[in-house]
């Protein structure tokens, strides 16, 4: 019993530390040795350079060489578990981590990048719309040969490797990848006699049943639900459907979803923006305190449950299902974010680089991630079930690792940084009541217009 406690807290605690920003994990120039184990030979690069180094190797008996850059390494299983493996299946190759910390990362990647080197050869992407500047540079080679000359299926990825498509190619592909859920506290539900959120519900259901399980006052009260104060908390709402997305020139789509959680603070069904943001007030201990009955929030959560539990931190059931959707769309349509992963133009080892790329961004990859309570970006029924084994996971809570489309929250554009900018700030004024929706939309219209041009 308490090996399969250690085991449990070990793959929460990697499913936790995933997401979270800015966690420690040293930095290298030289880059870290992943675990040995190995790999075969790939085909030769295409190349001269790369053709002498692999011929190179294979005269000398050495080990090929491929550089990977990486951000908090230490902090998380996520790319030295697939990295492992890799080795294990291709015991001629050495895979060496270029490691940065998470706040550092992109700035290092794109000072490497500028200056034209050939490390590292294959590159996690950060932010997604990072990759945009890349390939505008010519510095990350197009994978389309490659994926047609191995067959691989991108409807694997559930739509998200068509998500990162530019200019029709494939630059990238998706290695792991978070999306929203609804979280609720079983317990509270039970005391209520109501029953348990569906796995079919749209927003105004969702209202509704908010209402239904505010009750209580002052310190006793326990709110329906709760919004976070993330911009995300009501614009991924509205860009679920796929007909909008955040780089739109007309932010009108947003209307009814400020709408409604304004209606829901102002009717006393989550916490009023203002307070959450004054006090510093965390999602996290919010459900956990039992404040709250519905949470909407990302799948990393469910490694935060599962580890605060098993430390004492709280002791309720809860359960976790789809996100609520738009009347128009299907249930299990949701948004999240992912991972991708490039290749580095210069590189000298092109084609080992793919096998790597493919590895990890494919079903082998994917099942090794899942071992280690990670989501991968490839979805298949045995994955589900490899992450609803993870211990502590709620035996009813299948249907939320399931979606039936999935949608960038930040589209890949390399003006998004500056627009979401926009966007925090007026979301800001729109929810402490600086000003109505009406106004709020049309200057971020206006803004966000100027900040694509600027």
């Amino acid at each position: 019993m308490r090996l399969k406690k250690t085991v449990a807290l070990a793959l929460v605690t990697a499913m936790a530390a995933t997401m979270t920003a800015g966690c420690g994990g040293g930095s290298s120039d030289k880059g870290s040795a992943a675990p040995e184990t190995t790999a075969a030979g790939s085909e030769a690069a295409g190349s001269e350079a790369a053709e002498s180094k692999e011929t190179t190797a294979a005269a000398s008996g050495e080990k090929q060489k491929l550089t990977v850059s990486v951000w908090d390494n230490d902090a998380t299983p996520q790319f030295s578990s697939v990295t492992k493996a890799f080795m294990e299946k291709y015991p001629d190759v050495e895979v060496e981590f270029i490691d940065a910390p998470s706040d550092e990362y992109n700035n290092k990647v794109t000072v490497m990048l500028a200056g034209g080197d050939s490390d590292p050869d294959v590159i996690f992407v950060k932010d997604t719309e990072n990759q945009v500047t890349m390939k505008d540079k010519n510095q990350i080679l197009n994978l389309d040969e490659y994926i047609a000359k191995d067959g691989i299926d991108l409807t694997m990825y559930n739509g998200v490797a068509d998500q990162l498509k530019m200019d029709g190619s494939s630059y990238t592909l998706p290695f792991r990848k978070d999306w929203y859920m609804l979280y609720y506290n079983k317990d509270l539900f039970d005391k209520a006699g109501a029953t348990y959120p569906s796995a079919d519900m749209t927003w105004d259901e969702y209202e509704a049943l908010a209402k239904k399980m505010t009750s209580g006052e002052g310190s006793e009260k326990v709110y329906g639900s709760h919004n976070h104060t993330w911009q995300a908390l009501v614009a991924n709402w509205a860009v679920q459907d796929g007909k909008n997305t955040l780089m739109s020139e007309d932010y009108s789509f947003l209307k009814p979803y400020y709408e409604q959680a304004l209606r829901m603070q102002d009717e006393g069904v989550v916490q009023s923006y203002a307070n959450l943001k004054t006090g510093s007030i965390h999602y996290i201990s919010v459900f956990e305190q039992q404040q709250c009955a519905m949470l909407p929030m990302g799948s990393w959560f469910i490694g935060t449950l599962i580890q605060d539990k098993e430390a004492g931190k709280y002791d309720f059931n809860w359960g976790v299902t789809t996100i609520p959707h738009p009347a128009d769309t299907q249930a299990g349509a949701t948004v999240g974010s992912t991972t991708p992963v490039a290749i580095n133009a210069k590189t000298d080892v092109p084609d080992l680089a793919w096998e790597y790329v493919k590895f990890v961004t494919g079903e082998e990859g994917a099942m090794v991630l899942a071992d280690n309570g990670i989501f991968p970006a490839a979805e298949s029924d045995e994955i589900s079930s490899k992450l609803a084994a993870i211990p502590g996971f709620p035996e009813d809570g299948q249907a939320a690792l399931k979606t039936t489309s999935w949608v960038l929250d930040r589209p890949l554009d390399a003006k998004m940084a500056a627009v979401r900018k926009v966007l925090e700030e007026e979301h800001d004024l729109i929810m402490i009541g600086e000003e109505d929706v009406d106004t709020g939309i049309a200057n971020m219209n206006q803004r966000a217009q100027e900040a694509r041009e600027d």
